[in-house]
């Protein structure tokens, strides 16, 4: 079934369209959340804020503007955009009042530092996977492509691509269990 349809039917406060909806988009949505926030449990609240949403405002999707996950894609990247500026500006209050307190100000080179070694461990652990696996995931999580789309690009049957999914992420949650 369609992302249009599903949002038809979502509207009318069909929850099983709802659950057939959340399986299509939750990849993308999460996808494009993660490249915006970067933080992951930053981005996980983001996008259940946006499916959440969806719920809630499926009656405003209007098909004559645009496809559903045109429109979809268009209120996450909102939600992203709105919480990275929220943070932001939180941070530079906080900077403020440091100043004004006379308390050290935040190191942002420390920051900037962890992150680059935060990356450096991911692409470490992604180098780990075998070709296949890593191509998968990265479809998934980095392009935010669908199970069914990422079966499509790599002319693949999509158990094959779930399943190359699930041992992939259960080897990256492994090495990355030795980064915490």
């Amino acid at each position: 079934m369609e992302a249009e349809e599903l949002l038809v039917r979502v509207a009318g406060g069909d929850q099983k369209a709802f659950e057939d909806l959340y399986g299509l988009v939750n990849g993308p949505v999460y996808g494009l959340v993660r490249r915006i926030v970067r933080d992951r449990a930053q981005s996980e609240e983001v996008a259940q804020e946006v499916l959440l949403e969806l719920w809630r405002s499926a009656a405003r999707f209007d098909p004559v503007r645009g496809s559903a996950l045109s429109w979809i894609l268009t209120l996450t990247h909102r939600r992203a955009v709105d919480r990275v500026r929220s943070a932001r500006a939180a941070g530079e209050r906080e900077q403020r009042e440091a100043l004004r307190a006379g308390e050290p100000a935040f190191d942002q080179v420390a920051e900037e530092v962890e992150a680059a070694l935060e990356r450096e461990w991911v692409r470490r652990c992604l180098d780990r996977l075998t070709a296949l696996q890593r191509q998968s995931v990265t479809l998934a999580y980095y392009d935010g492509y669908t199970y069914r789309e990422v079966a499509e690009r790599l002319k693949l049957p999509l158990g094959t691509v779930k399943t190359r999914m699930r041992d992939g992420l259960t080897r990256l949650r492994e090495c990355l269990g030795g980064a915490a």
